[in-house]
């Protein structure tokens, strides 16, 4: 699916459901967000997206910290928006199907990105004038999250700068 493509899909279901907050988005599509310690050593599981028989469930770490549980949360609601139609049970996890040319991963990022980070406040903190990585943390998001929200913003056509390093698909598993 193009970026273009995914950017549509989250204007689509924001205006829809007439609602920005990712848990409230989930619950206004009848996604059951459940949160469970899964531990917080490098390796733990951040969050999956099962899908069984019409019942979408979203699982979120709760031992993560609150922002990286809404990142988790938003890249659970791509795989749910985007992917669906993946025959057979349906989990996408963090520590399986990670891989640097993961597709689908590439596609939760890029949905992620584009529902969490507005493109006027991104915008608005690159006309500040402030570093890629200022505006990371402006923004409350790992550097990597807003790599993919540029990408976005590119493929719309607005000119940004260049970040200082192209972001994995795998990177949320590295994520503390």
């Amino acid at each position: 699916m193009s970026i273009a493509s995914i950017s549509r899909e989250v204007q689509a279901i924001q205006k829809k459901h007439d609602e920005t907050d990712v848990a409230r988005l989930c619950k206004a599509m009848g996604i059951t967000v459940l949160y469970h310690p899964m531990g917080d050593f490098d390796g733990a599981c951040k969050g999956f997206y099962l899908s069984q028989s019409r019942k979408q469930v979203i699982m979120v770490n709760s031992n993560l910290s609150e922002g990286l549980q809404q990142i988790i949360m938003a890249h659970e609601l791509g795989h749910a928006v985007l992917h669906k139609k993946v025959s057979g049970l349906r989990a996408f996890h963090d520590f399986v199907m990670f891989d640097e040319t993961s597709q689908y991963e590439f596609e939760a990022n890029i949905f992620a990105a584009d529902l969490l980070m507005t493109d006027s406040e991104v915008l608005a903190l690159l006309n500040d004038d402030i570093s890629f990585f200022a505006a990371a943390a402006a923004l409350q998001v790992p550097p990597e999250l807003l790599d993919f929200k540029f990408r976005v913003l590119k493929r719309k056509g607005y000119k940004v700068i260049d970040p200082p390093f192209v972001a994995n698909s795998d990177f949320l598993k590295k994520v503390r």
